[in-house]
């Protein structure tokens, strides 16, 4: 089995570009009624994975909540390293299946490190069971 056969591809992934500011990775988030999501670069390179959390910490620590405050700030200014870390085609389904346990998905990079889409956990349990 390939991680390919599991794959969204990124067509069909909802994500957010570092460089868009906190008010509109909240608000794609909030239409999208995601708890986290992918961010990439303009570029196409995965960057990371930001979750409600992360915006909450991010605007506690300012002590402000201003509209306004959230034009200011960037996504990429609460990114954490190494949160959800990205795996490339050619990782085993071992990794992959250790990987869900404890994330919603995994994000999958080509070996340029651009995003190509993810795996969800309910994608692998869905094969399991069809299986």
């Amino acid at each position: 089995m390939n991680v390919l056969m599991l794959l969204k591809p990124k067509e069909t992934v909802k994500y957010i570009y570092d460089s868009n500011t906190l008010r509109q990775g909240l608000e794609k988030m909030r239409v999208h009624g995601y708890t986290a999501i992918p961010v990439i670069s303009e570029d196409g390179k995965y960057i990371g994975t930001v979750s409600e959390g992360d915006f909450l910490y991010y605007l506690v620590d300012l002590r402000r909540n201003v509209v306004t405050d959230k034009e200011k700030h960037k996504v990429s200014d609460i990114i954490r390293k190494n949160f959800n870390p990205a795996v490339r085609i050619d990782v085993s389904m071992d990794e992959v299946f250790n990987r869900a346990v404890s994330q919603n998905f995994v994000p999958v990079v080509d070996d340029f490190g651009t995003f190509i889409g993810i795996v969800t956990r309910q994608d692998i349990i869905r094969f399991f069971i069809k299986k």
